[in-house]
């Protein structure tokens, strides 16, 4: 089996961690690469994850890291995350985990889609989120005034410091902090949450996925910015149009045998 190993970088115990995994698959039998970075870091040629071709992408580092890489990926391959993070909710092997789990590999390996959304602003392609894409004022106190459609059909309209635009997978990420639900991820469903709200009755929405979700934004003098998975920023002005729908490729992740209810209670509950 073909395994890509990627690290977060800015730390030392992740990498050392990377290097000690990919000998230790070696020993097993499996071809190991490296990404770019992490290679450079290790001494290593690397392959660019925009043309990944492996059978697994193994990421070591925390859920920024597994966004990161996700959203890199053109083509989506399965994804085993290594917590080194904190709470790690996209990371489902810890380290002491981490040998007995990589023994048991083989193909075919079994895998859990997750539902991506695409995201358009102003008729600029921006690519697809695993967890989000939030609008956000760039100047504090200054609220957003936000219409929102689904199928063209007017929901709701409302001023706010901004609105998260969630996957179910995204709902124990930045939605969570916002007062949005906890979402199963085998549900597909686009969720609204508004950031900061100035009326009590604008509440998060659970909207289906089955057409187009617009935010039409119009804020005379209030810049905002529209940021992807917590990394990819954008300026959209003082007024924009972003579209949504559901991604036509889904993330994949390699499926350990952990139920979302599992991982609730130990990623949440428990910190």
């Amino acid at each position: 089996m073909k395994i890509c190993i990627v690290s977060k970088i800015d730390a030392k115990e992740p990498l050392e961690l990377a290097q000690s995994v990919g000998w230790e698959l070696s020993n097993l039998g499996h071809e190991v690469v490296y990404e770019e970075s992490t290679a450079t870091e290790l001494g290593y040629s690397g392959v660019a994850l925009e043309s990944l071709d492996a059978d697994m992408l193994l990421v070591v580092g925390g859920d920024g890291s597994v966004l990161r890489a996700v959203r890199l990926m053109k083509k989506q391959v399965p994804v085993l995350g290594i917590n080194q993070g904190q709470v790690g909710f996209l990371t489902d092997v810890e380290r002491e985990q981490l040998t007995e789990c990589i023994s048991g590999l083989k193909l075919p390996l079994k895998t859990e889609e997750r539902m991506r959304i695409s995201v358009e602003c102003s008729g600029r392609d921006l690519g697809a989120a695993l967890n989000e894409a939030v609008i956000v004022t760039l100047r504090p106190a200054k609220m957003l005034h936000f219409t929102v459609y689904s199928d063209n059909q007017k929901i709701d309209e409302f001023r706010a410091d901004g609105l998260i635009i969630s996957t179910p997978t995204g709902s124990t990420a930045y939605a969570m902090s916002a007062g949005g639900p906890i979402v199963d991820p085998k549900v597909e469903a686009f969720l609204l949450a508004p950031i900061a709200p100035y009326m009590l009755s604008s509440r998060p929405y659970l909207l289906s996925v089955s057409g187009e979700l617009r935010i039409e934004m119009t804020s005379p003098q209030k810049s905002a910015i529209l940021a992807i998975d917590g990394k990819d920023q954008y300026e959209t002005g003082e007024t924009a149009t972003v579209c949504i729908r559901k991604a036509e490729e889904p993330a994949r992740f390699v499926d350990i045998g952990r139920t979302f209810s599992e991982k609730v209670e130990q990623k949440l509950r428990q910190h």
